[in-house]
C-alpha cells in the first residue's frame, strides 16, 4: 500500500515551472522522459481508447520544432500574427530539455469530451511524474495549438486535436506554492434523502 501522505504531498506541491525557470543547457535523461510518458500512458480512458499521442522533441529536434511552429504560425495566423510571438517561437523550444507535443486521436465510439478528459488525465500524470522526478514543466496551449494547419505535423487528422506542448527542464528557480481557493466554496455534500 502506498503512503497516502506522500501522494497528498505530491499532488498538493505540484506546480507549473516555466521556461525562464529552467536551467539552461541541462538535459533530462531520455529514460526519465520515457518513464514520465509511461505514467501518462496509464491514464484512465473510457472504452480503453487511449486517445493521447506524444511527439517528443529534444536535441536538434527542438530546432526543428522551433522552425516548424514559427513557420506555421507566420503562414496561418492571419490578423492574429504578432512579431514578438513569432520570435519567441523560434527561441523558446531550444531553452527546454524536451518538448512533448500532445495530441488527441479521435475515436467516434465515445463522445469527444471523454477523449479530451482522458488526454487531460494523461497530462496530469505528466505533471505529477515530473514533480516526483524533480523536474519542471508546464503545458502551453498558445502559438499553433489551435491552428488546423498544424495537425499534420504531429500525425493528427482533421477530426483529432492538438492539445498543446509540454515544456520540460530542470528547475533553477521554483514557482511559489499554489494556494487554491477554499474547497468548501466548490463543494456540495449530499448525505440525506430527498
Amino acid at each position: 500500500m502506498m503512503d497516502p501522505q506522500m501522494v497528498n504531498q505530491l499532488i498538493r506541491s505540484r506546480r507549473s515551472e516555466f521556461i525562464d525557470q529552467f536551467e539552461a543547457g541541462r538535459r533530462i535523461p531520455d529514460d526519465i522522459i520515457l518513464a514520465v510518458l509511461e505514467n501518462a500512458n496509464h491514464a484512465p480512458t473510457h472504452k480503453l481508447t487511449e486517445p493521447w499521442r506524444f511527439t517528443v522533441f529534444t536535441g536538434d529536434g527542438l530546432t526543428t520544432l522551433a522552425q516548424q511552429q514559427a513557420s506555421i504560425y507566420k503562414q496561418f495566423a492571419g490578423s492574429k500574427f504578432k512579431q514578438n510571438k513569432y520570435e519567441q517561437m523560434l527561441v523558446n523550444p531550444q531553452r527546454c530539455s524536451h518538448v512533448i507535443a500532445i495530441g488527441m486521436k479521435r475515436n467516434p465510439s465515445v463522445p469527444e469530451i471523454e477523449e479530451i478528459l482522458a488526454t487531460g488525465c494523461a497530462i496530469q500524470n505528466i505533471y505529477l511524474s515530473a514533480a516526483a522526478y524533480g523536474i519542471g514543466g508546464y503545458i502551453s496551449t498558445g502559438g499553433i495549438t489551435y491552428l488546423e494547419e498544424a495537425k499534420p505535423y504531429f500525425n493528427l487528422e482533421p477530426e483529432d486535436r492538438l492539445i498543446g506542448f509540454f515544456n520540460l527542464g530542470y528547475i533553477k528557480l521554483s514557482s511559489p506554492p499554489r494556494h487554491p481557493g477554499a474547497l468548501k466554496d466548490k463543494l456540495q455534500w449530499m448525505n440525506s434523502a430527498g
